[in-house]
């Protein structure tokens, strides 16, 4: 099933997909016979209403309250522009499908795709078919295994999520080298929790402290809860814990409350809502939480659009949207919380 946005109607399909209307011709960047290079941007121009962009966007099933407002944050986004065409995939987590829906977007002729693969090395060998048929892909969190499957590519920071939660740890322990530290890390087995953890363990080493104590979980509260009463029965004392996400974040600090610990802090991860309000009302281990943005797909759509019209971004001096951009990882406490608590994911 296929959902189109057309304007701000959204019509729902099953099968194949169905094509709205003619396609714009002549505002796709890359596209056959358009070699002229971005205009100055100014942000008066860049927001200016332009031919109309057709956008193709595809991303994993929303299981995961994350994934749930990566993908209702890029449909906002679009809302915002009258000249945005945004025709989404029905989300899934199943590689094959999600290549079947971007070879769609190929064969309708769309002047950008938004892709959150699923799978980065899976997704690879049709991203990099959309940009030979001139089409723009804009790679979301996942990376491809290729550079020439995405003319550009927009990320979190896993690793600055571990070295800004272990930095946190490092300054509020600070004098007290004999700190337990304990870590309840997300799914092995993927590379950005491999990430987040080498961060995590590279922050510590720069003021003498290690991991003591850790466990992965699997990004689910329930998993959170087992993993966390594991660790608890294992480490009668704790100074700092640092939980890789917020979601199964809800299931860690059940945890916590079933044991009657609290003689630590605690540092999130990903920055959700209910972590935020937990931390702003204090009452709790929970602290602070690290930033994972989950405006990533609606950057994306951004960054889209002034591509296919051949736009560049206002606040840089160079003449065409960055091939990369790694989004900042910041700590958020009682102390700033109001600040991030208007765009953060609800579990």
């Amino acid at each position: 099933m296929l959902a189109v946005r057309t304007g701000r109607k959204m019509l729902v399909t099953t099968g194949a997909f169905l094509a709205v209307g003619a396609l714009v011709t002549g505002c796709t960047a890359g596209a056959e016979g358009t070699n002229t290079q971005p205009t100055n941007a100014s942000v008066e121009g860049n927001a200016a209403e332009g031919d109309t962009v057709v956008i193709g966007f595809s991303g994993p099933a929303a299981d995961h309250g994350w994934l749930g407002a990566i993908n209702s944050a890029a449909t906002a986004e679009a809302e915002k522009y009258g000249d945005i065409d945004l025709r989404v995939a029905e989300g899934t987590n199943d590689a094959n499908l999600q290549i079947s829906q971007v070879e769609q977007f190929i064969n309708d002729g769309v002047d950008a795709i938004v892709l959150l693969p699923t799978d980065g090395a899976a997704l690879t060998e049709v991203a990099t078919q959309a940009m030979e048929a001139g089409i723009p892909v804009i790679n979301v969190d996942r990376e491809f295994s290729s550079p020439f499957a995405a003319r550009t590519t927009i990320l979190g920071d896993n690793y600055g999520m571990g070295v800004s939660a272990g930095t946190y740890i490092c300054e509020k322990l600070e004098g007290n080298p004999d700190a337990v530290v304990a870590e309840v890390a997300g799914i092995d087995s993927l590379p950005l929790t491999q990430d987040r953890s080498r961060g995590f363990a590279d922050a510590l080493e720069s003021c003498g402290l290690d991991v003591d104590n850790r466990v992965a979980a699997d990004f689910t509260v329930q998993g959170g809860e087992a993993a966390t009463s594991q660790l608890l029965s294992a480490a009668p004392q704790i100074d700092a814990l640092w939980n890789h996400d917020d979601d199964q974040g809800i299931g860690v600090l059940a945890a916590i409350d079933a044991a009657g610990r609290d003689e630590f802090f605690m540092v999130g991860g990903a920055g959700s809502a209910n972590a935020m309000r937990e931390i702003q009302a204090g009452e709790s281990v929970l602290e602070a939480t690290v930033i994972y943005p989950s405006t990533q797909a609606a950057d994306g759509i951004r960054l889209a659009r002034l591509i296919a019209q051949n736009k560049a971004m206002s606040d840089l001096v160079e003449v065409e949207v960055p091939k990369r951009i790694v989004l900042n990882a910041p700590v958020v406490t009682g102390e700033n919380v109001e600040q991030y608590l208007p765009t953060a994911f609800e579990s």
